[in-house]
């Protein structure tokens, strides 16, 4: 038991990453509940949403909008981080703080990899946009479920294919996964590539192997403050 007023543990921060279709819902999920079994107290997220604003605004990001003429990428951007703001602020941060290990499925590197890799917006105004939106807030662990751009969209049932994936050609796509895949190799420590092609159950292992080794490492993190109120 943790004495009122002493420090506590941070908690640790793992996203889940990729293109459509790879799979991350089923995965976050899966992983909350294997972490729990070890007795790991996890929040689960997701991007765009997790809050009242974020799940407002995932209705207008991911609406197909049929004849409306295209969202400007910078804008789709800025809607994104606003989002993420609001997710950072009221879900993340204080969980984190509490010493609690949070599961998002996609975080900033989404927006890189979509508005960047993909619709070409320029990548320094995007990080810089996700340092005002995160306070600079990383994932300690990002897994990567990856898998070739027409295997995702193909497992998607008609009803459940967003603006994304309905509104934007295979090339968009493409460059979508090549942007993500960038992404890990830029920073190795901290991304975990998985083949996403295998089954589920193959997959839950791949994905659970490297969060075991991040909440069971017993490497010192910053410390948060617990108090009595």
């Amino acid at each position: 038991m943790i004495r009122p007023g002493a420090p506590i543990p941070r908690g640790w921060f793992i996203t889940i990453e990729g293109p459509d279709g790879a799979g991350k819902t089923t995965q976050v999920e899966r992983l909350a509940v294997h972490l729990r079994d070890r007795g790991v107290d996890v929040v689960s997220t997701r991007e765009p949403g997790g809050t009242w604003l974020g799940e407002r605004l995932r209705e207008v990001l991911l609406a197909r909008t049929g004849s409306v003429a295209p969202t400007d990428a910078l804008t789709d951007a800025f809607l994104f981080n606003a989002a993420r703001r609001q997710l950072v602020a009221e879900v993340i941060e204080p969980a984190l703080s509490a010493g609690r290990t949070v599961l998002c499925a996609r975080f900033a590197d989404s927006t890189l990899a979509y508005q960047g890799y993909g619709a070409g917006v320029s990548l320094e105004r995007l990080r810089a946009l996700e340092a005002v939106a995160t306070d600079g807030l990383r994932p300690d662990l990002t897994i990567l479920l990856d898998l070739p751009v027409e295997a995702g969209l193909t497992r998607k049932a008609p009803g459940d294919v967003n603006r994304f994936e309905a509104e934007f050609d295979i090339a968009f796509h493409r460059r979508v996964r090549q942007g993500f895949l960038a992404l890990a190799v830029a920073e190795p420590t901290r991304f975990v590539v998985i083949d996403a092609t295998r089954s589920p159950d193959e997959v839950t292992t791949a994905v659970n192997a490297p969060a075991d080794r991040l909440v069971g490492s017993g490497e010192p993190k910053p410390f948060a403050m617990r108090t009595n109120q």
